[in-house]
């Protein structure tokens, strides 16, 4: 593991934390004693929100990673597990029915939506099942999730529900609490820990399912490992700030001309680097200029990401990657 990559990300990582803490619409001084209330602004606003965007952006990171290392395709994204479709179809549904006004009701409605796309992708893929019967599955997941959170917004009972689940959608760290944090961290600790355990598998992956399979590798329990994974991370962070795309796409293609291209040794990099990456995002989204309030995070990243993923395509199309 390139040890210099680590300690340079963690080191943007740090620098990065208290530029989020003081970056807002308002920029303000922590040390100027004519600033009212800057414990409770840093304590109670910025800092839960800093620490959500290094978080999810961690769990993102990794499951990028992840999930490129497994398909052995660099445009694979943690969406293709229909696992973020299945969470924000789950919150939907509670905005729909009215039950998203109690406290944490939003959030258990996603992370039972995810967990119920987790199963249904166990469930389709089969014990026996290879890379291109697990990735359908996950597309068919993702297009069924899709097409109902589409039927549930048209279904919507009045304008004021339907822009409320459309703005949710967009993703977003504003007005998040400390009770998100602690719902979101355990999580996507355990999804974190449950990928890093399937690095010398995907290692083995890169060689072919047969090569994979010859050297003990049990396809079944990799699986597993990663739909409980990338469930636990992407769950996580949909049920607490909505669906935020294109992170785990962009980090491993940033990160691995700085490693020896193993997936193993790809995952925890990715996780720093995506926790800075969506530090960073936030911040610039806080300070866009814009009349209506600060730009959505989702929106800002999907700026970002689409041209990444054209540069990605172009790449592909001349034999690059």
């Amino acid at each position: 593991m390139n040890v210099r990559l680590l300690l340079s990300l963690s080191g943007l990582l740090l620098l990065a934390l208290p530029l989020s803490l003081l970056t807002g619409r308002v920029w303000f001084n922590p040390f100027d004693p004519h600033v009212n209330h800057v414990s409770t602004i840093l304590m109670d606003l910025r800092l839960p929100r800093a620490l959500l965007a290094v978080v999810l952006g961690a769990g993102l990171g990794t499951a990028g990673a992840a999930m490129q290392g497994y398909l052995r395709n660099p445009l694979a994204d943690p969406g293709l597990f229909g696992v973020a479709p299945a969470a924000a179809l789950g919150a939907v549904l509670s905005f729909w029915t009215g039950y998203a006004a109690a406290p944490f009701t939003l959030p258990i409605f996603a992370l039972a939506g995810g967990a119920g796309g987790m199963a249904l992708l166990a469930l389709l893929a089969g014990r026996s099942g290879g890379i291109a019967l697990f990735t359908l599955a996950g597309l068919m997941i993702s297009s069924l999730a899709g097409a109902l959170t589409s039927l549930v917004i048209s279904l919507s009972p009045s304008p004021f529900a339907v822009s409320e689940i459309v703005t949710w959608l967009m993703g977003a760290l504003s007005d998040r609490t400390w009770g998100d944090v602690e719902l979101a961290m355990p999580l996507t600790a355990l999804g974190i820990g449950a990928l890093l355990l399937t690095g010398r598998s995907l290692d083995a992956m890169t060689l072919g399912e047969s090569a994979a399979r010859s050297l003990g590798v049990d396809l079944w329990r990799l699986q597993v490992w990663l739909i409980v994974g990338v469930g636990l991370t992407v769950g996580a962070g949909v049920a607490v700030a909505g669906v935020i795309g294109f992170v785990g796409l962009v980090v491993p293609h940033l990160v691995r001309p700085f490693t020896d291209r193993r997936p193993s040794s790809l995952m925890v990099p990715s996780a720093l680097a995506g926790a800075l990456l969506l530090l960073v995002a936030d911040c610039l989204c806080r300070v866009m200029p814009l009349k209506g309030g600060e730009l959505r995070l989702g929106i800002g990243l999907a700026l970002l990401g689409a041209p990444f993923f054209l540069h990605l395509l172009l790449r592909m199309r001349r034999g690059a990657i």
